[in-house]
């Protein structure tokens, strides 16, 4: 199949970017608001199938040389050790705290460990998501 059709390829670029964006949004505002890792990730894999459909497969590929599998499993440790990492300081599994940071560009922010949980959900469902994505693709 010819990949050729600029017009879509580059609106995808832009709304790609978009989508991301907003995941990212989703992702930190998770903790006080619907959202958080779930669909972040969920959003995130919906912007990379859309680079999927606009361009093929091995251009996606050389522009995000990411293995699925790896980030899925990387994912499934931190989430698997914020909850195991409880038990280090004799609370109970999942429990969580929270602090205030003050960071140069944006401020003071309310860190929670529990963003950590989300980060490990949020790359097993971006993992989990295109693994299947691209084997589908890539089953002819």
């Amino acid at each position: 199949m010819k990949y050729n059709d600029i017009i879509l390829q580059t609106v995808t670029k832009f709304i790609s970017f978009l989508i991301f964006l907003f995941a990212v949004y989703i992702f930190f505002n998770g903790h006080q608001e619907p959202g958080g890792g779930f669909i972040g990730g969920l959003m995130t894999s919906a912007a990379l199938v859309l680079l999927l459909l606009a361009f093929d497969m091995e251009t996606v590929r050389r522009a995000l040389p990411i293995d699925y599998k790896i980030m899925t499993a990387v994912g499934l440790v931190f989430a698997v050790g914020t909850g195991v990492g409880s038990f280090f300081f004799s609370a109970p599994f999942l429990s969580q705290t929270f602090g205030y940071f003050h960071f140069p560009v944006l401020g003071e922010l309310e860190l929670t460990t529990t963003l950590a949980f989300d980060l490990g959900v949020y790359l097993v469902v971006i993992g989990t998501a295109m693994t299947i994505i691209q084997t589908i693709g890539e089953d002819k």
